[in-house]
């Protein structure tokens, strides 16, 4: 009918048009944005400007005392030049931290990511009763100082009083009292295990956040075609899971390479710089008691190793942002 009635109809017949009139919006400029959402920017000003003053203003300040020889008293005045950042490119106490530093990620984010990955699937189990309870109860150490829980630690393994070693001779399990923190394999592999722990529930809420952001017609489906848990799991979770589990990947590789509350208060980076990391050997440099031992404090020196190390941070952090870029395009690319 719609065919017949176009044919049919005159072609002198005119059905006027109304004139468009297309209206013109001014851009709006960057203030104008700020000063309608100020309510917005008023909110974040207090974290804004203690990051200001706590992070910022030491970063660039530290920049200067790097040549300087200086104690922290008084204003610096023994220019050295460029000689901290050849000491401490030349200094193997700092890359046997550095290599301290590495180790503890490499072993920490690999087993903390598993198991906090088998974790939220568990508690991302709609039918799990009392889920809200276990995810506080897991993400408890996260809100406990690092400081509070390495004194604890300290406490629990020394080699006086009640202490591990008792129970596990009375259980039988050791004949003679592990040295827990004296021996500096086994006090590293302590480190790390209550690293595991205590920022285990900062994965594990970031998981279960991407777990709840796959849709549940996917399981349903896959379901009636027969998929079994491994299959899906294989097939919809980790594939969706991808873009969320690299950031938490990097982030925790980020997390772990900062590492110094823990080591600092279980061993201060003995024995015999065996626990050293690079944060705690740039404040040991600072403030002095480096590996147990009273060294002169050397502010410049420890802004030095400072800056040296945030550089090669920038550097994995551009990695990442790469990463990040060529995932993007990849995704794109399907989409075309």
């Amino acid at each position: 009918m719609l065919v017949m009635y176009v044919q049919t109809r005159p072609m002198n017949s005119h059905v006027p048009r109304q004139p468009y009139h297309k209206e013109k919006t001014k851009k709006e400029t960057v203030w104008q944005k700020m000063v309608r959402h100020r309510g917005s920017y008023l909110y974040v000003a207090p974290m804004f400007i203690l990051y200001l003053v706590f992070s910022v203003y030491p970063l660039f300040a530290s920049i200067g005392f790097t040549l300087y020889q200086w104690n922290g008293i008084g204003d610096p005045s023994a220019f050295v030049g460029l000689d901290n950042f050849k000491r401490v490119i030349g200094d193997s106490i700092f890359w046997g931290s550095f290599l301290h530093s590495g180790i503890y990620t490499v072993i920490l984010v690999p087993i903390q990511l598993t198991l906090a990955l088998l974790l939220a699937l568990v508690l991302n189990n709609p039918k799990l009763r009392g889920s809200t309870f276990y995810r506080t109860i897991y993400f408890l150490p996260v809100v406990t100082s690092p400081a509070v829980i390495g004194v604890i630690v300290q406490l629990v393994l020394a080699n006086f009083g009640p202490n591990v070693n008792d129970l596990l001779i009375k259980a039988h399990l050791f004949s003679t009292p592990v040295d827990w923190l004296g021996d500096p394999t086994i006090a590293m592999g302590t480190i790390i295990i209550v690293g595991i722990w205590q920022s285990f529930g900062y994965n594990l809420v970031f998981f279960l956040a991407g777990l709840q952001t796959i849709p549940a017609e996917l399981y349903e489906a896959a379901r009636i075609d027969g998929a079994n848990t491994l299959v899906r799991l294989f097939s919809i979770t980790l594939p969706m899971l991808r873009a969320v589990g690299i950031m938490i990947v990097f982030l925790a590789i980020y997390g772990s390479m900062q590492v110094f509350d823990i080591v600092q208060t279980i061993t201060r980076g003995g024995p015999y710089f065996g626990t050293e990391v690079v944060n705690t050997y740039i404040y040991h440099q600072a403030f002095g008691d480096a590996g147990g031992q009273s060294v002169q404090p050397n502010v410049g020196f420890a802004s030095a190793a400072s800056l040296f190390y945030g550089l090669i941070l920038l550097v994995f952090s551009l990695g990442q942002a790469y990463v990040f870029v060529q995932m993007r395009r990849q995704r794109a690319a399907l989409r075309l």
